[in-house]
Formats: structure tokens, C-alpha cells, sequence
């Protein structure tokens, strides 16, 4: 079942047709980080360690493309204050994964994956996991004494930035 599943989201556009259209015009419509019931892409949540249990939970979250260099100072302040304006060092999977930890404090990020991109957005799931819950708390008893993984780099997107990951 899930290599049928990972396989109609090889060419989403073309395999789910219209399905994905109505998806793209229904999320860009939907705030920016929703909390769901179920994964989008089972097989993708399943690979990345989601479990349909509590105390683990599935948010998609939008994250805006473009705009990563640092605005040009137009005036008031000498060159010497205005800063790099290189491109940002994260990526937008990283981005996405960090906003979703500042919303749910009480939450780990396990892990995320790609969904869907549009001309001005990009769209992640974040799977994240209560370290505390009575169902969780066994097997995820290493996120206790490594809180806030995602802000230190330490899920697979941030080790990717920081040049750890092919």
C-alpha cells in the first residue's frame, strides 16, 4: 500500500490531477500552520517515525518563498552597519520546522517532509511528539534529555544546513 502511496506523489500534479489543485487553493486560503488529524502522506509519516497514537501529532505548515537576502538600507545609516546581505544559511524545511516548535512549546519535532509548493509558498508536515505523554514517553525518552532539537540544528533539515547530510 505505501509504495502505491509514495508512488502517486512522485508527479503529484499529474497522478492526483485535480485532487492537488483544489488541495494547493484550500491550504493557501487556511492560516499558515494547521494542526491535522492525519497525515497527508501516510507512507512519508510512516518512514519518518509517526505513529497513529497520542502524543504524537501531524501540523502542515506554510513558509513563504523568496525573500531570504536581507533588505538593502536606503538611508539614514552608514555602510558599515548594514550587514551581510548574503542568502540565509537555513533552509525552507528548516524554517517551517522551527515555527512549528514556537507554537507548540510542549512538543518535540521529530521530523518533517515536503507536501507541495506554488509559485509564492512552500507547505511541510512536521510530525512532533509529546516527550511527557504516558504513550510516547518510552519510546521517546532521548527527546527528554535533548530538549528543542530544532533550534540547535539536530532534525535531519537542520543537519542538512549545517552540511552533515548528502
Amino acid at each position: 500500500m505505501y509504495k502505491h502511496i509514495s508512488n502517486l506523489w512522485k508527479k503529484p500534479k499529474i497522478n492526483l490531477g485535480g485532487l492537488y489543485k483544489e488541495r494547493l487553493i484550500l491550504w493557501r486560503k487556511e492560516s499558515s500552520t494547521v494542526k491535522l488529524e492525519r497525515p497527508t502522506r501516510l507512507d512519508r509519516a510512516r518512514s519518518l517515525g509517526y505513529k497513529a497514537k497520542q502524543g504524537i501529532t501531524i501540523v502542515r505548515q506554510r513558509v513563504k518563498r523568496g525573500g531570504h537576502k536581507r533588505e538593502k538600507i536606503k538611508s539614514g545609516r552608514r555602510s558599515k552597519r548594514s550587514g551581510s546581505r548574503k542568502n540565509l544559511s537555513k533552509n525552507y524545511k528548516q524554517i517551517a520546522e522551527e515555527r512549528v516548535q514556537k507554537q507548540y512549546t510542549n512538543m518535540e519535532v521529530l521530523n518533517s517532509y515536503y507536501l507541495a509548493k506554488d509559485k509564492s509558498n512552500y507547505w511541510y508536515e512536521v510530525i512532533l511528539v509529546d516527550p511527557y505523554h504516558s504513550s510516547t514517553k518510552k519510546d521517546f525518552a532521548w527527546m527528554v534529555k535533548n530538549p528543542r532539537r530544532v533550534y540547535r540544528g539536530k532534525t535531519s533539515a537542520g543537519r542538512k544546513g549545517r552540511g552533515l547530510l548528502n
